[in-house]
């Protein structure tokens, strides 16, 4: 790459020594004058015969955007030094370890926290997020690589032919819904003004020049009227003036100018009030700008108030006392709206000097005004604190210490935000987008690499949750998340399951002891959880469901236990076998079939869960002498044993192939398209299951739950029916739940 020609280094010289003699009456120390020149002097040799896409000398760039830094937003030499130096690190592969042992620690934060925030994926991002701008906010040390980032901008929309055009979409989407908010809350509105009008221009450029022409149209007359407007109020004033005259002199001096609204808050009046341009009523405002002493400045504003509300009048819900408490930037002004005629209404801002200085300016003004030295940029340690905290009404009330925040803010692959603690790993993720994708994650791709569930997130990170339907929570993921939200779920799963474990073993010890004709017997139980050193008997019956416990010592601690005549006994159950009910007495272990023609015996299904042929159940005789078939693991069957042991009967199946049975089933997965096509085809067509009802709904994440109830002949039926629609692409998980 060829280097800048000598007629371009001396552009570029005479440019750089304009931008010092415009800043030094801010930056002036010979100090950090030298680090400005080497900074100025270390870019040239890096980017000499660097040009923009108009043709530019990329120096000229670098020092423009420092003389905006300085003069226009209010930083001090740090800031133009990296204004020279932004980006270098990887436009010109420099370590920012480098800059640091060059520049010093604190323009390398301020670097390294520009080129983190020039990363993020601004195009995906829902700015309406609240989330947003504390993320935005949290990704960096120093609030200097923001306002530098809003010089940066500042600079492109004036120089629109020194950027690419595919960026310069992406730049305005930025400044709209990123830039424009924080220029408002600092207070710096001409900045804002200027970067919402080229906005407008550039998204709507038909209705600019539209209300553009229409003022052009009309300029003459409002002039006219805007004249005369101003001519009474000065009248009004100068009448005041002469009645407080204080040793022969007016209590202060005032100067008037007017200016017709914004364009683009001409726009926005049109839109609120839905009425066309010429139908705004308060298109004028009109600035009284008063000289005074600081402690007469209260007085003087409202005497100038009273004097003008005395000739027109006021609207008073447009009342604005910033003067009383100013507003969390700094900005001191009272605002008011007066008729001028039946049409017409004018606002009106009253101010002192000082005051118009901080509105134009911002924080920095604020803080020159109350004799801190611009160069030490101590306002930039309220930045923040305004930022995030848009309801202080005073802004000495928000000077804090800057801090990092202890959340960070992950992206999803659609750019929503997630905010998390710090420490967080990917399956706290995976929670945090749904309990079900938290249950099945099997890892994650973090900004485009593969990672397990426990890598640890960082701030900004992007990432796309990768799932298994064989995945499932263990007991040690609670040792690979920090949030509750995570360790509850977790622990709530784990729960669930060792409850249905301690059922299956519960079930198994019941048929075990069956067997071995022992009785299956409080006794029994607490009998061996306390041989077993166990605290309850749900542990007894998970740990035999696990095979932790071996069912064949159970045997012999009770063979021990009860001796060679318990092994021999032919004593039915007791909780399963005996019956008030003579009729439905027996002196053996047979079951009752349930399907065949029974003398004097009525039985039905139960509606709590409706068992279906091949499905372990249980018979309960009702107060009615009927019999009510449950089955086995149904939501009431502990309930009934436990209170009506007496009453509950062997059961069996026996001859109901041909009838046909309900039950629900709960489908969980990945909403896509045609989903719902491809399981009523498996149920209706493929397998021909009638169904009685369907229910699917869908969340925002992209996962949906649906419930089905179908006709089904028997367990076997209902059991291939689940595996079919399991084997569907998308579903991640099919349960039976009645």
């Amino acid at each position: 790459m060829a280097g800048y020609s000598s007629l371009e280094i001396l552009a570029i010289q005479q440019a750089y020594e304009s931008m010092l003699s415009d800043i030094h009456p801010y930056v002036n120390a010979p100090e950090h004058l030298a680090l400005i020149d080497k900074a100025y002097r270390y870019c040239l040799e890096k980017y000499d015969g660097r040009y923009l896409v108009s043709g530019k000398a990329y120096m000229l760039h670098l020092i423009e955007m420092a003389r905006i830094a300085v003069l226009e937003v209010g930083l001090g030499y740090i800031s133009v030094v990296a204004s020279f130096l932004h980006g270098i690190d990887y436009k010109e592969n420099v370590s920012i370890k480098e800059l640091e042992k060059e520049f010093g620690k604190t323009v390398a934060i301020v670097l390294e926290d520009f080129s983190e925030i020039s990363k993020l994926d601004t195009e995906k991002v829902a700015y309406n997020s609240d989330n947003f701008q504390v993320m935005f906010l949290s990704l960096i040390d120093d609030m200097r690589s923001v306002l530098l980032k809003i010089v940066h901008r500042v600079y492109d929309v004036r120089n629109q032919a020194d950027v690419e055009p595919d960026r310069l979409a992406k730049y305005f989407h930025e400044i709209k819904y990123i830039y424009i908010p924080i220029l408002h809350r600092l207070g710096l509105y001409k900045l804002k003004a200027e970067l919402e009008g080229q906005s407008m221009l550039y998204e709507n450029p038909e209705v600019f020049h539209e209300i553009e022409a229409k003022i052009e149209a009309t300029q003459e007359a409002r002039r006219q009227t805007a004249e005369k407007f101003v001519a009474r109020i000065s009248e009004a004033i100068d009448a005041e003036l002469e009645r407080t005259k204080r040793n022969g002199k007016p209590k202060f001096a005032y100067s008037i100018k007017w200016r017709l609204k914004s364009i683009p808050s001409i726009y926005a009046k049109m839109k609120a009030q839905n009425v066309p341009f010429e139908e705004v009523y308060d298109l004028m405002a009109a600035r009284v700008i008063i000289r005074c002493a600081l402690k007469d400045e209260q007085e003087c504003c409202w005497s100038v108030y009273s004097a003008i509300t005395n000739i027109y009048d006021p609207m008073p819900e447009r009342l604005r006392d910033w003067i009383t408490k100013p507003k969390a930037t700094g900005y001191e002004s009272l605002h008011t709206t007066v008729k001028y005629d039946d049409k017409l209404w004018f606002e009106v801002q009253i101010r002192t000097t000082r005051m118009d200085d901080i509105a134009e300016t911002g924080q920095a003004a604020h803080y020159l005004y109350k004799g801190e030295k611009q160069t030490s940029e101590e306002w930039l340690l309220n930045v923040r604190e305004v930022l995030e905290n848009p309801g202080l009404v005073s802004f000495e009330n928000s000077y804090k210490k800057i801090y990092k925040s202890d959340k960070i803010f992950i992206f999803t692959p659609e750019g929503d935000l997630k905010q998390l603690p710090v420490g967080s790993t990917v399956l706290d993720f995976a929670y945090e987008v749904h309990t079900r994708v938290g249950e099945t994650c099997n890892g994650a791709r973090v900004n485009g690499r593969m990672v397990p569930i426990r890598h640890e997130l960082k701030n900004g990170d992007k990432v796309e949750i990768i799932t298994s339907k064989k995945q499932s929570p263990r007991a040690d993921w609670l040792n690979a998340v920090v949030t509750e939200k995570a360790k509850n779920k977790i622990r709530r799963y784990l729960k669930e399951q060792e409850l249905k474990e301690s059922e299956l073993g519960k079930g198994m010890l019941q048929r075990r002891l069956k067997n071995w004709k022992l009785p299956f017997s409080e006794t029994v139980v607490d009998m061996l959880v306390k041989e077993f050193k166990l605290e309850n008997s749900l542990q007894l019956y998970h740990q035999i469901s696990t095979e932790k416990i071996d069912i064949a010592e159970v045997k012999r601690i009770l063979t021990t236990k009860f001796g060679e005549s318990a092994e021999k006994s032919e004593k039915p159950v007791p909780e399963l076998i005996e019956t008030g009910k003579k009729d439905l007495q027996t002196e053996t272990a047979e079951a009752l079939s349930i399907g065949e023609d029974i003398e004097n015996v009525t039985y039905k299904l139960a509606k709590c869960c409706n068992p279906i042929p091949g499905d372990h159940v249980f018979g309960f005789v009702t107060n009615e002498g009927t019999i009510s078939i449950h089955r086995t693991n149904c939501p009431n069957a502990k309930g009934l044993q436990q209170r009506y042991g007496y009453r509950i009967i062997n059961v069996k199946w026996n001859g109901m192939e041909s009838n046909v049975s309900q039950a629900t089933i709960r489908i969980y997965g990945h909403d896509v398209m045609g989903l719902l096509g491809k399981i009523t085809k498996v149920i209706s067509d493929d397998l021909e299951v009638n169904m009685k009802n369907i229910v699917f709904n869908s969340d925002k994440e992209g996962f949906f739950e649906g419930k089905i109830v179908v006709q089904i002949s028997d367990v076997d039926a209902l059991d291939q029916l689940i595996a079919r629609i399991k084997s569907i692409e998308g579903i991640m998980e099919v349960v039976r739940i009645d």
